[in-house]
């Protein structure tokens, strides 16, 4: 009997030791410590939602907030610190404007806890730390913010509370201009409607009443031509000369020796002499004395130019003898001139690249024998510059497709 009352003794004082042990202590200790600092992380993280939706224009609408009672609001302050409207009145704002966000009263306990949260979780919120006699106690820094006696009297704010206080500028008044929208207008032929300082006019097409370079509007021939009074004097032994609508000087006599039948001509785009058939030898009467050029369009109300050769550097121009009107077509023989194609056209080879012609538009296709046959794509991967290009289908992932394309006119990745 003594016996079996002696296990029993043993047994009890065994279970009181294991439940009121230092160790089982500390884990309890340690579990209400991160429940607490879990609390705490909430209020924080509701406080600077609230606060953040005000600054953005919205609503933060949280159980957390009614639970934590939580308000914000605007306060703007005069210069003598006094509260005053937060709106702009006779083009005059507030001196001072702030969002003020605040928890309710925190336990005393739990200050250097909340301390603790704000200087890991919140170090770079500015002004958001403990109201304490009429500062605001940041976390993460030694320094403390003095609330103006106005703010604290509105906000009605009381030791303990956390609180978030940011500054701001209230933005400028929009300025508000009412248009009248006037009635259509029927435009005469020649002329297009466009919609211009507030109302409808009545515009020319591409009326030109400018010129470039050293080129000055003819209103009798209604095109440009080389202005005279721009005209440089040369010294020694070189002349003035217009080069692409600019007057140049260059020495008119050259070193050049050409053949019989043959004379030295300056080539305008190089600037150098070269041996041309001596035009005075050619006495077939040619039926195309004014050759027309195509017409140029543009944009409604802009300036176009005229060129003297309506083809780029890398076109030919054929003429046609029964119309005298031109057409451009591409010239493969060019594809070296830097002005064509600026890189090495070596490079531009091998299974994944090819050469292709910018064709400004599908009309223009229509001119060009090269291309027969073939469906040759104009989109936004293609350029229109009218110049010879590269394509390099590699950076598809693709090859080219050899039986679609046609180069260096067109070029299809496969």
């Amino acid at each position: 009997m003594n016996i079996f009352i002696m296990i029993l003794f043993a047994l009890f004082m065994a279970g009181y030791y294991m439940m009121d042990s230092p160790s089982q202590s500390v884990q309890k200790h340690e579990t209400e410590y991160a429940i607490n600092q879990a609390d705490l992380r909430t209020i924080a993280q509701c406080a600077t939602a609230v606060h953040n939706a005000q600054i953005n224009g919205t609503e933060f609408n949280d159980i957390c907030v009614e639970q934590s009672q939580i308000i914000s609001d605007f306060v703007c302050l005069d210069s003598k610190l006094k509260i005053t409207k937060c709106d702009v009145t006779k083009n005059r704002k507030p001196t001072y404007s702030y969002i003020i966000t605040a928890t309710g009263v925190l336990d005393e306990h739990n200050h250097n806890n909340m301390m603790e949260i704000l200087e890991t979780y919140f170090a770079d919120a500015g002004t958001f730390g403990i109201f304490q006699n009429n500062k605001i106690m940041a976390g993460g820094t030694a320094t403390k913010r003095t609330v103006p006696d106005a703010i604290v009297e509105k906000m009605q704010l009381t030791d303990g509370q956390l609180v978030y206080m940011t500054q701001y500028e209230i933005p400028d008044a929009g300025t508000q201009v009412n248009i009248t929208i006037e009635p259509d207008i029927v435009c005469p032929a020649g002329t297009a409607k466009t919609y211009k300082f507030g109302r409808w006019q009545c515009v020319g097409f591409n009326t030109k009443t400018n010129c470039g370079g050293d080129m000055v509007w003819d209103s009798d021939l209604f095109e440009c031509v080389p202005d005279e009074s721009r005209k440089p004097l040369c010294g020694g032994d070189m002349t003035a000369i217009l080069v692409d609508s600019v007057w140049e000087c260059v020495a008119p006599f050259p070193d050049k020796q050409c053949p019989a039948n043959m004379v030295a001509r300056l080539n305008y785009n190089t600037l150098e002499w070269e041996c041309v058939i001596d035009p005075t030898l050619d006495k077939n009467i040619k039926k195309c004395s004014n050759i027309k050029y195509g017409a140029l369009t543009g944009a409604l109300g802009t300036t176009l130019r005229i060129p003297q050769s309506p083809c780029t550097d890398c076109e030919r121009m054929i003429v046609d003898p029964e119309t005298c009107e031109t057409k451009c077509l591409p010239d493969p023989s060019r594809i070296d001139d830097a002005k064509c194609y600026p890189g090495p056209t070596a490079e531009c080879s091998g299974p994944t690249r090819a050469f292709f012609f910018g064709f400004p538009n599908a009309e223009y296709v229509k001119n060009v024998d090269a291309v027969t046959g073939i469906n040759v794509p104009i989109g936004s991967q293609y350029s229109q510059n009218r110049k010879f290009n590269c394509m390099d289908c590699a950076q598809f992932e693709q090859v080219v497709d050899t039986e679609k394309s046609r180069p260096p006119y067109v070029v299809v990745c496969k």
